[in-house]
């Protein structure tokens, strides 16, 4: 959906317009930070960095009530003996949809941290998760089992059956995934107490939202739970349509994308007419490249069916870090490298996911604890620089051109501007086609100098490190 300026203050309920397959794309000259695990509170302390950082959006974890596991512990992983305990998933546990959990903080911290996010221009997004309650479905609230008419009306009639044909859509979309049970999203009486939920978020300050498990939500098109008579959860949360009187407020006014890993059957496309959708396979083959060393010239595709100007992009995501740690092994380097490579391209909307504070390859929860600020390198240097070169190259078209043995990639934005990364461990002297005018360029993140000469760009690079080039 678009996304369009602020909006101060409460708002009335109002109705939805109808976006489905015509929405118009959102700008992409945006950049998302996802401030993962760390506290509404201290999310709003950091709100100016965040600004100066170049980030258009910060994306929270999840706030609603959720499962109290490891005796309240805020540990972000912990093992058996250690002296705090905790587990970062747990707020990826509902038991009520209400504002506020013990991990991030409260109704009223999330009011604040919004008015932060305005005085300094940033939008903020909430990561909602309507697709299943905590593992121990017992621990659902009272107040939840009473809006939606007792608690089995909560969940699908396939909601306690393990999925495990996850390619079969009627499994992915009904079924319990890993332990958790799984929510009859097409319940109307749920519906609308979700989108209570949705509304006062927006109400508080919230301009976007991140829809965990979203390929396990059913589409038009997809089968039918016995206990549904339509899949238009959808439809409900963008706003092309209402329920019981109740509509999603400024739909145009906000950012909303969902978490649909890409796999056999998946439908992305079909997501995308209602909402943007996660380029995972990309950011796959992006760390491929990266423990490679080399770019390899495959990356110009984005590897979706789903339009380019509907993707968010990213080099890791939280579950690629903290779950298999398929990810947490690629150096703070690395990252950077792949981080310049996917915000200097002209499509895509770039997730930079915020790694633990002290974290290194060998210890990957670093400092240990949920409500932290993550590492320093959200505003290093070169994330700073290509952010604000992503804004200044808004529209400009891209041309991504590499050595013969890709270990350095330029990605020029028309004679405008160009981004230069070393993706080997070695210094690189290297000659490239460009659109730049002839003269001499001084990058603005290392003031290394670098000259054109009859369409030719010629430099040094230092190992995994990038260069930003401006045509004044």
């Amino acid at each position: 959906m678009k996304t369009a300026k602020l909006i101060a203050g409460l708002l009335l309920l109002g109705t939805g317009t109808a976006i489905g397959a015509t929405r118009e794309p959102a700008p992409q000259d945006e950049v998302i930070l996802h401030a993962w695990s760390w506290s509404l509170d201290t999310i709003a302390a950091n709100m100016k960095q965040i600004a100066d950082a170049g980030f258009d959006y910060v994306q929270t974890s999840p706030v609603q009530a959720c499962f109290v596991g490891d005796n309240g512990g805020m540990a972000l992983f912990s093992q058996p003996g250690d002296s705090v305990m905790g587990k970062w998933y747990y707020y990826y546990q509902p038991t009520d949809w209400t504002i506020g959990n013990y991990m991030l903080g409260t109704r009223d911290d999330f009011k604040q941290m919004a008015d932060s996010a305005y005085k300094y221009g940033v939008r903020v997004i909430v990561d909602v998760l309507p697709n299943h309650t905590a593992v121990d479905h017992t621990a659902v609230l009272p107040g939840l089992d009473n809006a939606v008419g007792g608690h089995d009306n909560l969940f699908h009639a396939n909601g306690f059956k393990p999925i495990t044909q996850w390619n079969d859509r009627m499994e992915c979309t009904t079924g319990e995934m890993g332990g958790l049970p799984d929510v009859n999203t097409e319940n109307p009486d749920f519906q609308y107490y979700f989108l209570q939920y949705i509304n006062d978020l927006i109400n508080l300050g919230a301009r976007g939202f991140r829809y965990d498990t979203a390929k396990h939500i059913g589409l038009p098109s997809d089968p039918l739970d016995p206990k549904a008579e339509r899949n238009n959860f959808w439809d409900i949360a963008t706003g092309a349509e209402g329920v019981r009187g109740l509509s999603l407020l400024m739909p145009d006014s906000l950012y909303i994308y969902g978490e649909v890993l890409q796999d056999r059957n998946v439908k992305e496309a079909e997501y995308a007419a209602y909402i943007d959708v996660t380029a995972s396979n990309y950011g796959h083959n992006l760390r491929h490249a990266l423990e490679q060393g080399a770019y390899n010239p495959t990356l110009t595709d984005w590897a979706n069916p789903a339009p380019a100007t509907n993707l968010v992009t990213w080099v890791e995501s939280h579950d690629t870090y903290a779950n298999a740690h398929e990810s947490a092994g690629l150096s703070d380097d690395q990252i950077r490298a792949g981080w310049v490579l996917l915000t200097a391209r002209s499509t895509g909307h770039p997730l930079f996911f915020s790694r633990p504070a002290g974290s290194t390859r060998q210890n990957y929860w670093g400092n240990n604890r949920i409500g932290a600020r993550g590492n320093d390198e959200f505003f290093h240097p070169e994330v700073v620089a290509v952010n604000n070169f992503r804004h200044r190259m808004s529209g400009k078209p891209e041309n991504i051109v590499s050595t013969d043995d890709g270990k350095v990639v330029e990605i020029g934005r028309g004679a405008a501007g160009a981004a230069l990364i070393n993706f080997s461990n070695q210094s690189q002297k290297v000659k490239l086609p460009t659109a730049l005018p002839d003269g001499t360029y001084t990058d603005s993140v290392h003031n290394s100098v670098f000259s054109v000469v009859n369409g030719q760009l010629q430099g040094r690079l230092e190992p995994l490190a990038s260069y930003i080039l401006y045509a004044e």
